[in-house]
């Protein structure tokens, strides 16, 4: 009987038959320990889970993702949930992940979340709760392990920084039974001193050794403090609700003695560079109102009342010589018209004609005799000459021919009708 050949598509297709058509695979759980974990930059997950004995390809697609609420990375515990199922191109199998939480660490984890959500929507997170962190402090309270890297960390910094800083450590226990207690009675404490501010945390460790800065009881007592508090909880990368609670949080104890204490050198050099550039602007300043009053005062000299004066002082007498001058034009040039008219008026003038032999006959009536009609025989004249009268009586009156005619002929005129 000959026997049936296949394709490779078709054997993979058939045992990925077998796969989907398997309840239990289909709906599976498996436990151990990521390695080979890579991040696509298509939002896909790939890893591996082993145990001591072997190892099971895994992935986790982008869809899928809201099913991982850590950041996921070698030699993390997990416990995978989701389907075995055959990838027909490669003929290989491989867990495809709908759900991934910690093992162990995982509990704790979903209990973060479930206070940190909580506690969000009490609005204890609100940015508007938050205290801004004062500067220049001169007293720095401490809740912290007496002993350890991060108290430390923290006078070295703090001590460099400024020398003369009081600091008040409340040693309390950090971790373990009691910690959740001790904790909370050293913010108290710190807050009824009245530090300037606080700092609160501890060095690096697991989710279980951070875990007294994840209770509920701690994150209220850091909501009430009335001392602004910079949380400073293990390292960079760790993160606890005592972080998000705090007025700041600092990535490690280190830089929160930085956030909270002023480098003094800093501060004198800042300044100092005050002081230069208030140097300078008043400099400046003074310059400019120096030129600014000598405008004025020039403007003064231009307006006062004691330079009007003098002004117009100055204006009148002007004016004065002015009007002087053109009165003294004036007379002069009257006084040549009237020269001129004294001249003609003097051709004129009775006396003149008196002195030149000329006389001025009146008659009986007191009028003056410029006519012979105007006398007659026998008439008393007084004739007028340059130094006094003469009286005389007329004796003959005779008329030139030249009248006598123009007489004659203004009478014939009359005449004629």
């Amino acid at each position: 009987m000959r026997q049936s050949i296949y394709s490779v598509k078709q054997v993979n297709t058939y045992i990925k038959n077998m796969f989907t058509q398997d309840f239990l695979l289909s709906r599976i759980a498996v436990r151990g320990e990521v390695s080979n974990c890579k991040y696509h930059t298509s939002g896909h997950i790939y890893f591996s889970l082993k145990d001591e004995n072997a190892a099971i390809a895994c992935v986790m697609f982008a869809g899928q993702r809201k099913g991982l609420a850590f950041r996921m990375k070698d030699g993390d515990q997990v416990v995978v949930k989701g389907s075995v199922n055959v990838y027909e191109r490669d003929g290989r199998y491989q867990v495809y992940a709908q759900e991934i939480s910690l093992e162990g660490a995982g509990i704790l984890y979903e209990r973060f979340l479930a206070l940190k959500k909580e506690l969000e929507e009490m609005g204890m997170f609100a940015p508007d709760y938050k205290q801004s962190i004062p500067t220049g402090i001169r007293t720095l309270g401490v809740v912290t392990a007496p002993t350890g890297a991060a108290i430390r960390d923290i006078l070295s910094v703090a001590k460099r920084r400024n020398p003369g800083i009081s600091i008040i450590l409340y040693p309390a226990l950090v971790q373990g039974e009691g910690a959740k207690e001790s904790i909370v009675q050293g913010i108290r404490a710190m807050d009824t001193f009245g530090v300037d501010t606080l700092i609160v945390g501890r060095g690096g460790g697991s989710i279980e050794d951070l875990w007294a800065f994840n209770e509920e009881d701690v994150a209220r007592a850091i909501f009430e403090c009335s001392v602004p508090v910079i949380s400073a909880v293990g390292h960079e990368t760790d993160v606890t609700i005592a972080d998000y609670v705090a007025d700041m949080r600092a990535p490690t104890p280190s830089a929160a003695a930085e956030l909270a204490v002023d480098d003094v050198r800093a501060v004198i050099a800042r300044m100092m560079e005050y002081k230069k550039r208030l140097s300078i602007n008043m400099t400046g300043r003074i310059t400019l109102t120096k030129q600014h009053l000598l405008r004025l005062k020039t403007q003064f000299g231009y307006l006062s009342p004691h330079q009007q004066i003098i002004e117009k002082r100055q204006f009148l007498a002007d004016a004065e010589e002015k009007l002087r001058s053109a009165m003294g034009q004036r007379i002069l040039e009257k006084r040549h018209l009237l020269q001129l008219h004294i001249q003609r008026l003097k051709g004129l003038s009775p006396l003149d004609k008196l002195n030149q032999g000329f006389s001025y006959v009146e008659g009986r009536d007191g009028k003056a005799v410029t006519s012979v009609s105007q006398a007659g025989t026998g008439d008393a004249l007084k004739i007028h000459v340059s130094d006094g009268y003469i009286r005389a009586d007329v004796t003959e009156i005779s008329e030139d021919r030249v009248n006598a005619e123009k007489r004659q002929n203004r009478e014939d005129s009359g005449r004629v009708i």
